[in-house]
């Protein structure tokens, strides 16, 4: 029995059944260990590169990976998940690479530059998740299926959760597909600014030649024109005009159409004439396959359970982007390997120096009444001497805040928690770093007292 073609058979049937990008991100990290009979069943031992990896695959496609197995065997498969790595995954002729190495034209080039899409942003190093799988696929059906699938599609979501990559992914692979196709990608603002200056200098009709006679029209954060009245009257002119030329409309916002305020009723009823989807917040899963996808762009080796500690510890894409870019600074500059101990000093070097700055200023007071709130434990108590686990992980939680998120040294941290040493604030941090890549309530207590601040 030939192991090695039919691992191959089950991840073209695997290639078939999810995104580019989760193939790339997990199904590209794996083997087939060995393949044994027993009685009428198979018993499969899959090798994968890593314990997330086989973590993830184990949780998520398991189901998948043993009917194709057994579909291809032809007999019931039993199939077991084991850490183990092989040198034929890096030769696997069949596996996609995670980014192209294809040089791209110059004409291409210059097309991709007048449109506006940024040739980095590409289905394939679009990371695919629970959070953002229905806004994933609706863009891709878009690409597939122009001015037909959903038209207009509109997604929305908060900052950094891939709006704009999916907009663009969706211009890459037009413009791959025909170079002749008229796309136009740009911001409300940008959109905003244009009209402006043709009702200023009467050039409104080179406005509209550059508007009105496009295949696809994408723009970004198109919540920044409601409350702008000339402005919304020539995008419902510009959006019924293109429409009914059949050409594609593409729409990001910060919130759905229902809740933009300011925006007229017109514009809103044909903003939920198409397709709306939301992408949400990047779970710990995602956030891993971020980081790992973002430090490979970087061409930084960075090991599995490093990543994760990335992952649990910062809670949006540009978080980890910001931190991936300082992270990368630091090993360069100082010629330092990139280890537990260099993401732990960075991670407690808080938010700001991450490029993320708090919506306010927040005080030390604010953090304790936070803390003491969340866990439903009083100050005194907080504060006190107990090493009781119940008092102990709020107290450690604390001191994790206090560091991370007001960049308080450590002395300091230890004297607004009652008097302590800066050893034990030191223990606290690295602990709460630690844990926040392993367990998934440490992840969830720290969004919440996120929320709360």
């Amino acid at each position: 029995m030939n192991e090695e073609q039919i691992w191959k058979d089950a991840l073209e049937s695997i290639k078939v059944s999810v995104s580019s990008a989760i193939f790339s991100t997990w199904f590209s990290q794996t083997h087939l260990a060995s393949v044994k009979q027993s009685d009428d069943r198979h018993i499969i031992e899959v090798g994968c590169n890593s314990s997330f990896v086989k973590s993830t695959i184990e949780g998520r496609y398991f189901g998948m990976v043993q009917d194709t197995l057994s579909s291809l065997l032809e007999t019931p498969c039993d199939v077991v998940f084991v850490v183990r790595s092989s040198q034929s995954i890096k030769s696997n002729e069949n596996i996609f690479p995670l980014f192209s190495t294809k040089e791209v034209s110059e004409d291409l080039t210059e097309k991709y530059a007048n449109s506006n899409i940024r040739t980095t942003l590409t289905f394939q190093n679009f990371a695919v998740s629970s959070s953002n799988q229905m806004a994933w696929a609706a863009a891709e059906a878009v690409s597939k299926n122009l001015g037909s699938a959903y038209n207009p599609l509109f997604v929305w979501g908060g900052v950094g959760v891939g709006k704009t990559h999916l907009m663009n992914a969706i211009g890459h692979e037009l413009i791959k597909k025909d170079p002749e196709c008229t796309i136009l990608n740009c911001s409300g603002e940008q959109f905003t600014n244009d009209i402006v200056e043709g009702i200023r200098s009467k050039t409104t009709q080179a406005f509209r030649s550059k508007y009105r006679k496009l295949s696809i029209l994408m723009v970004d954060d198109i919540q920044f024109i409601a409350g702008k009245d000339a402005v919304q009257e020539e995008f419902f002119h510009t959006f019924n005009t293109l429409v009914n030329y059949g050409a594609q409309i593409i729409l990001t916002s910060d919130r759905p159409p229902n809740e933009i305020a300011k925006l007229e009723e017109r514009l809103r009823s044909r903003f939920e004439a198409g397709l709306i989807v939301d992408i949400a917040p990047p779970d710990f899963e995602l956030r891993c396959a971020i980081a790992q996808i973002k430090s490979q762009e970087r061409g930084m080796e960075v090991a599995m359970d490093l990543i994760q500690m990335i992952a649990g510890n910062l809670h949006s894409a540009r978080q980890v982007e910001g931190f991936l870019v300082r992270l990368m600074s630091e090993s360069k500059l100082k010629n330092l390997p990139v280890t537990e101990e260099l993401v732990e000093r960075l991670l407690s070097k808080g938010e700001e120096s991450n490029g993320v700055r708090t919506a306010k200023k927040v005080q030390p007071n604010d953090i304790i009444n936070a803390v003491s709130e969340y866990y439903s434990l009083g100050k005194r108590k907080l504060m006190g001497k107990s090493r009781a686990r119940k008092v102990a992980r709020p107290r450690q939680m604390l001191m994790y805040f206090m560091r991370t998120h007001l960049s308080l040294p450590y002395q300091e941290v230890g004297r607004l928690t009652g008097g302590r040493d800066h050893t034990t604030v030191m223990h606290a941090v690295e602990k709460i770093t630690l844990l926040a890549s392993e367990d998934v309530d440490i992840r969830q207590d720290i969004r919440g007292i996120k929320n709360m601040l």
